[in-house]
This record gives C-alpha cells, sequence and structure tokens, in this order.
C-alpha cells in the first residue's frame, strides 16, 4: 500500500505584542486607510525582550503540537525548522528547539528559502515519511522578521511580523497527506529581494551596520509582479495536474504577504473569497510562519478528506505548491466540552 505523509495536527505561537498601523503612523510618514488598501494587514505581532530568538516562538509551537497531539517528544524522529531568522549562525535553530522541547532521539535541522521556506520543509519531511525512513516528523515555520526589519523604512516595516506554527506528519495509507507539490527558485531574483549584509559575502561590521545593510531590501513593484505570476502559476499547475476543479478545492492557504497577490491567486484558481485562508489582517507577513499560522487558525474549519492547494512565494526567488488532502475532522475544544 502507498504510504502518504499526512498532518496529523498543527500548534502555533504569535506573541502578545500588537504593532498596530496606527502605531506605525507615529514612527514612519504613513498611515492606517494607505496599509490596509494596499498591504490589507491591520497589526501584526512583535516578539519583545532581551535574548528572545526565533526558536522561542518556535518552542511554543511545538510544545502545543505535542500537546495537542499527545504526542511524547522521544516519539519524534525528525524535526525541520524553516527559517530565515536563525538564532545563530551556529548551531541551527532546530536543534535549539530540539533539546529545548526534549525531542532526544530526533535529528533535526534548519532549512532557508525565505517565505517558502515552509513549503519546501514540508515536502522534504514528507519524503522521509513516504519511503518508510521515519513516522513521526515536526516541521515547524517560524520568523523574527521584526529583528531584520528597519522600523524607519516605510515600504517594508508596514508588511512584516513575527509568528510560528508546526505541524506533525504521520504515514497514512488510506489517500490522505500530501499528494504532490510544485517547487520552484530562480536565483536571478536576488536582486530584488535580499538582505546585503550579514553573511560570508559582507560579514557584519561598523561599515555594514552605519549603511544599514542588515534589513530586508526589496524592489516592491518587481516582486510583486513576479509573486503574482508565478504563485498563482504554480497553483494553477497542481490543480491541473490532479484534475481539480475550483469545485473540488476546499480551501486554498496562501502566503500571507500581500492581500492582492492572494486575490490575484484565488481569481487565477477560479476560487471565491469564501474558501481563502486569510490572516493577514492581524499577523501580517511572518515568512515562514504563514502558512502553518493559517492551518492552525482555520483546524476547526476543516474536514477529512478537505483538498487544500498551499502556495508560496519568497526571497530570492523561490516559490511553490502543495497539494494536500486533509486527513482528520475537527477535534472537540476542551473548553467547549
Amino acid at each position: 500500500m502507498k504510504i502518504t505523509a499526512a498532518i496529523t495536527g498543527v500548534g502555533a505561537y504569535v506573541p502578545d505584542y500588537v504593532l498596530t498601523n496606527q502605531e506605525l503612523e507615529t514612527l514612519v510618514d504613513t498611515t492606517d486607510e494607505w496599509i490596509t488598501t494596499r498591504t490589507g494587514i491591520k497589526e501584526r505581532r512583535i516578539l519583545k525582550g532581551e535574548n528572545q530568538g526565533t526558536s522561542v516562538m518556535a518552542i511554543k509551537a511545538v510544545q502545543q503540537l505535542l500537546e495537542k497531539t499527545g504526542t511524547k517528544a522521544e516519539e519524534i524522529d525528525l524535526l525541520i525548522c524553516s527559517t530565515t531568522t536563525p538564532d545563530l549562525v551556529f548551531p541551527a535553530t532546530a536543534n535549539i528547539v530540539s533539546a529545548a522541547v526534549g525531542t532526544t532521539k530526533a535529528f533535526s535541522f534548519d532549512m532557508q528559502a525565505a517565505c517558502s521556506g515552509f513549503l519546501f520543509a514540508l515536502a522534504t519531511g514528507a519524503q522521509y515519511i513516504q519511503t518508510g525512513t521515519y513516522r513521526k516528523v515536526i516541521v515547524v515555520g517560524a520568523d523574527k522578521m521584526s529583528s531584520i526589519i528597519d522600523y524607519t523604512d516605510r515600504a517594508n516595516c508596514i508588511i512584516f511580523g513575527d509568528g510560528a506554527g508546526a505541524v506533525l506528519l504521520e504515514p497514512n495509507t488510506e489517500g490522505f497527506g500530501v499528494l504532490d507539490q510544485v517547487l520552484r527558485s530562480d536565483g536571478n531574483g536576488e536582486q530584488y529581494l535580499h538582505q546585503k549584509a550579514g553573511g560570508s559575502r559582507r560579514p557584519p561590521s561598523a561599515e555594514t551596520v552605519a549603511n544599514r545593510e542588515h534589513y530586508v531590501y526589496q524592489e516592491g513593484a518587481t516582486v510583486f509582479k513576479f509573486a503574482v505570476t508565478n504563485m498563482a502559476n504554480v497553483a494553477a499547475q497542481v490543480m491541473e495536474r490532479n484534475h481539480l476543479t475550483h469545485d473540488d478545492v476546499a480551501w486554498l492557504v496562501p502566503h500571507q504577504a500581500n492581500k492582492r497577490i492572494i486575490d490575484a491567486t484565488a481569481n487565477r484558481m477560479g476560487v471565491g473569497p469564501e474558501k481563502v485562508m486569510l490572516n493577514i489582517q492581524r499577523y501580517g507577513n511572518t515568512t515562514n510562519g504563514t502558512i502553518p499560522l493559517c492551518l492552525a487558525d482555520y483546524e476547526s474549519r476543516l474536514h477529512k478528506g478537505d483538498n487544500l492547494i498551499l502556495a508560496a512565494f519568497g526571497g530570492g526567488f523561490t516559490w511553490g505548491s502543495v497539494y494536500i488532502k486533509w486527513a482528520y475532522d475537527p477535534k472537540p475544544d476542551p473548553q467547549n466540552a
């Protein structure tokens, strides 16, 4: 019997601090109306405090996931952390998370593909399940984007926030889980969306700090054009080769970068707004956190057998789409039991 990798649970975490559009109006020359109209974002969460890295949020998301699924940490075989803002250059943030949550029998590693990272990590984790190598794999997407955002740059500081989401992958022989994916990259996109300094090409120095080169840089109009076209194309491609019509799709789960990009992708797929997972208005763009945060927010509305199309676009450029058949019905809320 064919083995597929099914998502059997989700966990999530966002920081308590809420950065509203109104507060941003006091930092840069912008307005709530301008931000909302162009991005769909009303607020975003920010991780505050000393020595608080991406791992802090990833740990909480994984801990919630383990608790919700009744899984013991020592049962986990592999933990993948997709992040663009690792705690340190080394060790991997996945190792830090693994040590904190007690997944002592798992091996762990980071994956970096900008905003497409969670999809790349999900597809990678699924392979370990499908080949029979492992039985329990955690994929966590997390980013502290506030650590690389220039809050004097009104074009970028309005977009990003902090957050983390995690999923548990387990074997399935009923045809549920990750069924197909189209993953792409084009390094020619580097010039349009990147971080200028901080790596081995331009190590940190007094000069790079003074020149504010450790922040996100993007040419917004160009990135928008590529994102609209490529994100929509791969989502449509996954549907076509799996013979799915818009009626067959229960949910589009898009990367939450910009509502106009999300709308364009949905239109290309022929999917109405009632079938689009959307939380950009509350969290902004959390990079690797967006898609798992959507799954967590909408978990109670998902049903066994639902067809989900996940789609993302990221810097560098990276983009992709994953087709998932959801594996379980909504679980009762203990607070309402």
